[in-house]
């Protein structure tokens, strides 16, 4: 018994290596937009909104959270709690929030750095897409175990020299993880969000569960979305600083 569970282990570990060396980069970018919904599919969502609550700091804080994106490359978040609302919003030239929790009122310019790291969260198809469609570099470094999942892991490196691995399900080519690297203010940050609880709206799946910290957080916050809209009504300025404060 014991020989023949060596050679069925022996056959599984060689099928795996086989399987992976068949893929590429390309092929994987791929299956993740054809797992998404198809090509077509992701193109006909002009924006979506999610909403939810966040959960921090081991649940002693649970706020409402809606996030709003719009093609080609707009971002808004609003995080709220005990009538105090924290927005944040990047228009695709500039970055803004108002931050109530820090005492901040008023509407401010996000540090170009902030905006860097936001900017990227504005995309819809997805980091490997947007990659591809951006003529970023794309590298597949084959498998990595990701919580007991035999993930393929490939490397993104974007034109501004930003770095990004993107973990894909084996069997359903969906993101299950995606590690951010950059520099903030002189300083390299390294950001893990994990993916789950897909659901299909509009034709295309979205990630309704995501936690995201920095690596090596034991505590990373947790985005729990209760439902999202494809094409929601979204009034002209919604992602603009608010004009009655513009300098």
């Amino acid at each position: 018994m014991q020989t023949l569970h060596r050679v069925a282990l022996g056959l599984a570990l060689l099928f795996a290596v086989t399987t992976a060396q068949a893929l590429t980069a390309t092929e994987l970018v791929a299956k993740n937009i054809e797992a998404k919904g198809g090509a077509a599919a992701l193109q006909a969502v002009k924006s979506v909104r999610r909403e939810g609550r966040l959960v921090v700091n081991g649940g002693q804080f649970v706020l409402e959270l809606r996030e709003t994106k719009q093609r080609p490359e707009s971002i808004r978040t609003e995080i709220s709690m005990q009538g105090l609302s924290q927005v944040q919003a990047y228009d695709g030239k500039e970055g803004w929030r108002i931050d109530p929790f820090s005492g901040r009122k008023d509407p401010e310019r996000m540090p170009a750095d902030d905006v860097k790291e936001y900017a990227e969260d504005a995309t819809i198809d997805g980091v490997l897409a947007d990659a591809a469609a951006a003529g970023s570099s794309i590298e597949y470094l084959g498998t990595e175990d990701i919580d007991g999942t035999a993930a393929h892991k490939l490397k993104v490196v974007r034109k501004d020299g930003s770095l990004q691995y993107v973990y894909l399900d084996p069997d359903y080519f969906l993101e299950i993880r995606v590690e951010s690297q950059r520099i903030v203010r002189g300083v390299k940050r390294t950001t893990v969000s994990d993916y789950g609880n897909y659901e299909k709206v509009g034709g295309v799946f979205w990630p309704l569960s995501i936690e995201s910290g920095l690596k090596g957080d034991s505590d990373p916050a947790k985005y729990e979305y209760q439902s999202a809209v494809v094409n929601p009504d979204i009034a002209p300025g919604y992602f603009s600083f608010p004009a009655t404060v513009q300098k």
